[in-house]
């Protein structure tokens, strides 16, 4: 980490600070990506249970296996990167976290200003007016109707759609104008979110990648760290905390 110490230099409690994430902080806290070989996707057709097709034709198959989903994640607890972005944003006044998860760790752990770009699986709206629902059944494993005769579904983007405009849009706004970005445990090959760390490079941003794997922007990166999450970003917070407490 001996690198990151020149990177601090430039840095202060008023910097604008991105953690911009992806499936890989997840699987550190025991949550399959969909590539993993044991993951989600691998077992199931995921135009059957991630699309529009697929909820219409068999709607309790959908609710079933994404309450399944639910009750894994529910178990799951946010991992030592979760908790360090939160001493993080302690450390910088103004920051954001962009995730394209939907299992809500980062919020159980404390992080704020959070931008999810793909829902949130614990939330549910209607699938013809948008209208959101806090439901009180957790388990959602049977088709329930808005009041405008719309099928209630998870709050998550399925194949097929389109992430939520003004959240992407606050997402490119942020990413436009930050001073620093960590990108971590995304593989930045999923667009549009895989174009934000282009984005804040391009707009005169620092930029840290952590991954284990190299990804397509590593080669553009200012720091690209071939390390799991839970381990590199707590040191590279005290190497921060040491130049700007």
């Amino acid at each position: 980490m001996a690198e990151t110490i020149t990177a601090t230099d430039r840095f202060h409690r008023d910097s604008r600070v991105i953690f911009f994430s992806g499936a890989g902080i997840s699987a550190e806290s025991g949550i399959s990506t969909f590539r993993d070989p044991e993951g989600h996707w691998s077992k199931y057709d995921p135009m059957k249970l991630a699309s529009q097709a697929g909820f219409l034709e068999d709607p309790d198959l959908v609710l079933n296996w994404y309450a399944d989903r639910r009750r894994a994640i529910n178990q799951a607890q946010p991992n030592a990167a979760h908790r360090s972005i939160s001493d993080f944003q302690k450390l910088f006044r103004d920051s954001v976290v962009i995730t394209q998860n939907v299992d809500g760790l980062h919020e159980r752990a404390g992080n704020r200003n959070i931008l999810e770009l793909h829902g949130n699986i614990h939330r549910h709206k209607c699938n013809s007016c948008g209208k959101n629902f806090e439901s009180p059944d957790i388990e959602m494993r049977t088709l329930n109707h808005c009041e405008c005769g719309g099928k209630i579904r998870p709050d998550v983007v399925w194949f097929g759609e389109s992430l939520p405009l003004q959240t992407l849009q606050n997402a490119f706004e942020a990413a436009q104008n930050c001073d620093l970005m960590f990108t971590i445990g995304t593989s930045t090959q999923i667009y549009p979110a895989a174009q934000l760390p282009f984005e804040a490079k391009s707009r005169g941003a620092f930029v840290i990648e952590i991954n284990p794997e190299p990804t397509p922007f590593s080669a553009q990166a200012d720091i690209s760290v071939r390390d799991d999450a839970g381990s590199a970003l707590p040191k590279f917070y005290e190497e921060f905390y040491a130049q700007i407490k």
